[in-house]
């Protein structure tokens, strides 16, 4: 599933094209997706400007004027691609193979710019795990994202919080990083990458680093810090690219090739100094991967 630097990616490269445009129309070609299109939802969105493309979390929230927002989750395998009125072909190169079939593209939304510029903006989804739903409120105060946690970007997310939200907890660091509720948008890649750069064992108890003392002060702001850094490096460089990801004009990301522990079972720990090799275990039926001697 795409993570939060995917979907970050994602709205970056849409935004060019959706912030300020009209919607002229919507084609919804299925009656739903993982949950069915809400009620009149072509009728809806046709003739509405999106003033803003936002994200909270892993969702994309498409801001209307005069309402509704559009939350839109790209689930396992959902992409957008980008057309121009008088090209059909999807721009990019493809390091990896990706559904181009018509047979999923699910909604086609044909929307204008300011300039009078005609663009349709198209969701593929095979497995269709996606989905998109109207919030008639504000985003956050939708059901789906009404409990979401702190946001691990910016500079919000430091060691003082961090202790605050695992204080108390006895479940595996791992486990508690990818609790929504505490940390929104974290998911089983950037977690292992971000307790590999601060020196932390995926098992350990996770209230450990939010004891009083100087060393778990240090541990809590070593991995807030190296949460803050894997996000952002891994934005800057377009997301991870895993199997079922692309950005919107067809590429991807790199950020895979900079993995230091996740799917590098058996390869040495490029830590200087450590001499370790990296593992891999599996937590909650998840696969965790990690180095033993420099993690602790």
């Amino acid at each position: 599933m795409p993570e939060l630097p995917e979907v970050e990616t994602v709205r970056r490269g849409l935004q060019p094209v959706l912030e300020g445009a009209r919607i002229i129309r919507v084609e919804a070609r299925r009656p739903d997706l993982r949950f069915p299109f809400p009620e009149r939802f072509s009728e809806r969105l046709a003739g509405k400007t999106i003033n803003a493309l936002g994200r909270r979390a892993k969702y994309l929230t498409m801001h209307m004027e005069d309402g509704p927002v559009l939350i839109c989750h790209l689930g396992m395998s959902g992409s957008f691609r980008v057309e121009t009125s008088d090209s059909d072909e999807m721009p990019g190169v493809f390091h990896h193979e990706r559904s181009k079939s018509a047979n999923h593209d699910h909604v086609v939304f044909h929307v204008a710019s300011a300039s009078g510029d005609r663009s349709r903006v198209i969701f593929n989804d095979p497995r269709r795990f996606g989905f998109m739903l109207f919030s008639e409120a504000t985003a956050n105060e939708h059901p789906m994202l009404a409990g979401l946690g702190v946001e691990p970007t910016g500079n919000t997310l430091d060691g003082a919080l961090l202790s605050s939200l695992l204080q108390g907890r006895r479940s595996p660091l791992k486990a508690a990083l990818l609790d929504q509720r505490l940390i929104a948008g974290l998911g089983n890649i950037y977690v292992s990458e971000a307790l590999w750069r601060a020196g932390l064992s995926p098992l350990r108890e996770a209230g450990t680093i939010a004891k009083p003392g100087k060393k778990a002060r240090e541990q809590s702001e070593r991995l807030a810090e190296a949460i803050r850094s894997v996000i952002a490096d891994a934005i800057a460089a377009g997301g991870s690219s895993l199997r079922d990801y692309m950005q919107t004009d067809g590429s991807l990301g790199y950020f895979q090739h900079s993995f230091a522990v996740y799917d590098r079972e058996g390869e040495p720990c490029s830590k200087p100094g450590c001499g370790g090799h990296i593992e891999r275990i599996v937590q909650s039926g998840r696969s965790t991967f990690y180095c033993r001697s420099c993690q602790v």
